[in-house]
């Protein structure tokens, strides 16, 4: 098919399944949702890369060919064999990959948090027979325990009642240490939950993370000491995400090691917004973990276990 110039795109937002990229066809003119492992492919469809797939076009004539992954491990989950590259739902509150045998989730379900508000007094979750996630419903009570439960997250102002439009003026701001990272080595994901928005509402936040790379070398201990210092990397280095890189480098610090048994992981941290540029030309920003200081502690995290994990240590990040 050959490329119209300009170019000519749908005009409604493009709709992909939970977990499917969106690339560039062939001409990078319109984004597409790419093809995942064992579909059907074309230079107009492409598959997703940044799974590791490709278009194997030796096995299908007359321009098309299906998407395959890359040799990689596969992943073990609860007794059941993944192949790298393939897309799973253990459950059907979760979408998973295989990417080299590490196991990636992304929830289905929404996470968020509500405290009570005067548009919703009580609200709670209830789990309905034909569906998978639960749904948030407010609950009709007095018109005085309304205002009561309304009032719990907001400073007392005896001159007026807080009005929808005065929220944010209203709002006792409450916010938790950062979760530790998902991955102690390579890049992750750290999370906390909020209600410093308009909304008043708490809401889950995430930024990126990184403990410290794969192919970091670890530093010789002195005699004597129990703790490696915080290495800081003699030359500057760019992050990558998702097949994208940081537009600019950065001389960020990383954990060393413990030598008497214990974890290394960051212990003191601020947060920084980072732009990603993307093989296809796009641009995007994202929440990212600096680590000022580590600590050496006995609660350990468990790698790529992402359903079982006990590993519950915060991080003393920024509120910002």
């Amino acid at each position: 098919q050959a490329c119209a110039s300009p170019c000519r795109c749908p005009p409604q937002a493009l709709q992909c399944p939970a977990g499917t990229s969106h690339v560039l066809d062939a001409c990078g003119c319109c984004k597409v949702c790419a093809r995942q492992l064992g579909e059907l492919c074309s230079l107009q469809k492409p598959c997703d890369h940044h799974k590791g797939l490709y278009c194997d076009f030796s096995k299908i004539h007359r321009g098309s060919g299906i998407c395959l992954a890359h040799e990689g491990a596969t992943c073990d989950l609860l007794g059941k064999i993944y192949h790298n590259g393939e897309s799973f739902q253990p459950t059907c509150k979760l979408q998973c990959i295989c990417m080299d045998g590490a196991i990636g989730c992304i929830p289905l379900c929404s996470d968020d948090l509500r405290l009570p508000s005067p548009e919703c007094p009580s609200p709670r979750r209830v789990k309905f027979h034909n569906k998978c996630c639960e749904e948030w419903i407010c609950k009709e009570g007095s018109e005085e325990n309304h205002f009561e439960m309304a009032m719990a997250v907001f400073r007392e102002d005896p001159a007026h009642k807080p009005e929808l439009s005065n929220l944010q003026e209203n709002c006792l701001v409450q916010t938790t240490e950062w979760s530790a990272c998902s991955k102690s080595c390579g890049m992750g994901i750290s999370a906390r939950v909020t209600n410093n928005n308009p909304q008043c509402r708490l809401e889950k936040e995430t930024r990126l993370c990184m403990v410290r790379p794969c192919d970091f070398p670890m530093e010789k201990t002195k005699k004597g000491k129990k703790c490696v210092r915080t290495p800081k990397p003699r030359q500057s280095l760019r992050f990558e995400f998702s097949g994208c890189t940081s537009t600019r480098s950065y001389r960020a610090k990383f954990c060393g090691s413990c030598t008497d048994g214990r974890c290394c992981t960051p212990y003191v941290t601020s947060t920084v917004e980072v732009e990603f540029r993307c093989p296809e030309g796009d641009f995007f920003q994202r929440k990212m973990m600096f680590i000022k200081m580590c600590s050496c502690h006995y609660d350990c995290p468990r790698d790529n276990d992402i359903f079982l994990a006990t590993y519950h240590r915060r991080m003393i990040g920024d509120h910002v």
